[in-house]
């Protein structure tokens, strides 16, 4: 069964850390959901009643997927044993990417640290 306390804590808080791993699966599903949403817009006929729920859909799905990939970012920088500030950083055009690959390749501090006793668990 689904511990949906563990997704709440993975999508939506921000303490703790998370590895590697983690980041990376748990960041391209909070990317999905929306391509998803815009896939299925495209799809349906401008203007129509249909047009605006997907678009509606879309728009809130879409805010809460940043909120999401912030939240992921900041227990990311956590498990490096930076400050979450540092994850304001992927919103920074091209210094984005850098930081987006950082994330992924970069091994987290081992044992605990300030921010969490293990990786991809709540502090």
């Amino acid at each position: 069964m689904i511990d949906v306390s563990q997704l709440v804590w993975l999508f939506l808080r921000l303490k703790g850390r998370i590895s590697r791993a983690a980041y990376l699966l748990a960041g391209l599903l909070a990317n999905l959901i929306p391509l998803f949403l815009l896939y299925r817009f495209t799809l349906v006929p401008e203007g129509s009643t249909e047009s605006m729920g997907w678009a509606v859909a879309f728009t809130l799905i879409g805010i809460l997927a940043i909120w999401a990939i912030f939240a992921l970012s900041v227990k990311r920088v956590h498990d490096l044993g930076k400050p979450g500030a540092y994850a304001l950083a992927l919103f920074v055009p091209l210094v984005s990417y850098v930081a987006f690959v950082i994330l992924c390749v970069m091994p987290g501090e081992p044992g605990p640290n300030r921010y969490g006793e293990t990786t991809n668990s709540p502090a």
